[in-house]
């Protein structure tokens, strides 16, 4: 059976863009085009691969097209370099990239080395946010062709390495510790003084709390789904977080911040993990992102 990579492009540019207009615009046909090459294809493989809504997102089955598509916008790529006269054939044109990291990694370091790619390419990026525990997912569903996870292990597929290890210091304003740890930090005051938390998927604090103490300990927190927002909630006096220590030491020494136990840091090991099938072609993203990552990071030795 013949694949029908109209069809796939229109699948990949809905993925991508969100709503079948957009893709219509992207792919330069209209949105009556975009529906019927997706319907006849879905009808061809009796199988649903987008989930029409807003935005419209891929099923098990239409990401796994996705994926396929990525790989083969990288071929073209490839080929449009060495045949620039095919550069005006449909479906041509800028690759985007899928890739995953953690919060705290792009607000560090993982910008520096993507905006480096993206300056000595003219690839596309698209990166998702998610807790450095749960990225390894989006490669197992293909939605992402690399990540930073906490994941040594290897995901199917992948080729692993090390990164290095992001460092956060548990950290709140002078105010706040004088007015929640008079007396130092006990696990009295600990649990009356609110924290700030990324959201559920976020333990960290409560990794550190259980380094610190000895036990699992419970305290209230807000919840603030920003890595600026944590910093900026720190200083303001809202709770105390864990602060990655690049963004957390400048204010240590201004003395806008003070750690709730000096010394006592908490490490996050990260590993960068990408499909095999688009390592090699890669090989200037995952080298930029390990130059970076080895600079800012610890060592993991």
């Amino acid at each position: 059976m013949a694949v029908d990579y109209a069809a796939l492009r229109a699948v990949a540019a809905v993925v991508r863009t969100g709503s079948f207009e957009r893709a219509a615009a992207s792919l330069n046909v209209t949105p009556s085009a975009v529906s019927q090459r997706i319907r006849h294809l879905e009808e061809r493989l009796g199988a649903v691969l987008i989930e029409r809504g807003t935005p419209c997102t891929a099923t098990d089955k239409g990401l796994a097209l996705c994926r396929h598509m990525d790989r083969v916008g990288m071929l073209e790529k490839d080929l449009m370099e060495h045949l620039p006269e095919l550069s005006g054939a449909e479906g041509a044109g800028q690759v985007t990239l899928n890739v995953a990291t953690n919060a705290d990694s792009l607000g560090t370091w993982f910008l520096e080395a993507i905006a480096s790619f993206t300056r000595a390419t003219d690839y596309l990026v698209n990166v998702a946010i998610d807790d450095e525990d749960h990225t390894a997912d989006w490669l197992r569903r293909g939605r992402v062709l690399a990540a930073v996870t906490s994941l040594e292990r290897p995901v199917q597929g992948c080729r692993v390495t090390p990164l290095g290890a992001l460092r956060y210091q548990a950290t709140a304003s002078p105010d706040f510790v004088a007015r929640y740890f008079p007396d130092g930090l006990t696990k009295e005051a600990f649990q009356r003084a609110p924290a700030l938390t990324f959201d559920q998927k976020d333990r960290l604090q409560n990794v550190w709390a259980r380094e610190v103490f000895g036990q699992d300990m419970s305290f209230p927190t807000h919840w603030l789904p920003s890595t600026q927002s944590f910093l900026e909630g720190s200083l303001a006096g809202m709770g105390w977080a864990l602060n990655p220590v690049q963004l957390a030491r400048r204010h240590l020494e201004r003395g806008d911040l003070v750690e709730l136990a000096p010394g006592q840091m908490l490490e996050r090991h990260l590993f960068w993990q990408i499909n095999r099938l688009a390592a090699d072609q890669l090989h200037e993203l995952s080298r930029l992102i390990l130059t970076v990552a080895r600079r800012e990071l610890s060592s993991q030795a």
